[in-house]
C-alpha cells in the first residue's frame, strides 16, 4: 500500500461575498464629498479597483442610459461659409490624352 500526502485546508473561504447591500453603502461613502477612496477601501479590507468596479457598476444600474444619437442639431448656413472666389462651372481647360472621364 502506498502513501499519499493528503493536504487538508482549514481556513476560511479566500473570496469574500458581498451583498448589495454592503456595496452600496461602500459606494455611497465614496460618492461623498472630500472622501479618500484609498482609506474606505483598505477599512473594507478591499483593493481600491473593487470600489470603482463596483461604482461603475450600481451608477450603470441606477442611472439609465440616454440615447443621444437620434438627437437632430439645427444648422445654419451663411454667406460667409461660402468660398471667396467662385468655382468655374465649365469644363477643364486642359485634357490628358488617352485619360477617361472616369479617371
Amino acid at each position: 500500500m502506498t502513501k499519499h500526502q493528503i493536504e487538508v485546508i482549514t481556513s476560511v473561504e479566500r473570496r469574500r461575498r458581498w451583498s448589495q447591500e454592503d456595496k452600496k453603502r461602500l459606494v455611497a461613502a465614496c460618492l461623498e464629498p472630500g472622501a479618500v477612496l484609498s482609506e474606505i477601501a483598505r477599512s473594507a479590507g478591499i483593493h481600491v479597483s473593487q470600489l470603482f468596479r463596483w461604482r461603475k457598476e450600481l451608477c450603470q444600474i441606477e442611472e439609465p442610459r440616454t440615447e443621444t444619437a437620434s438627437t437632430l442639431v439645427p444648422v445654419v448656413v451663411s454667406e460667409a461659409a461660402l468660398p471667396a472666389s467662385p468655382i468655374p462651372s465649365g469644363p477643364p481647360a486642359h485634357r490628358s490624352p488617352g485619360g477617361s472621364a472616369a479617371m
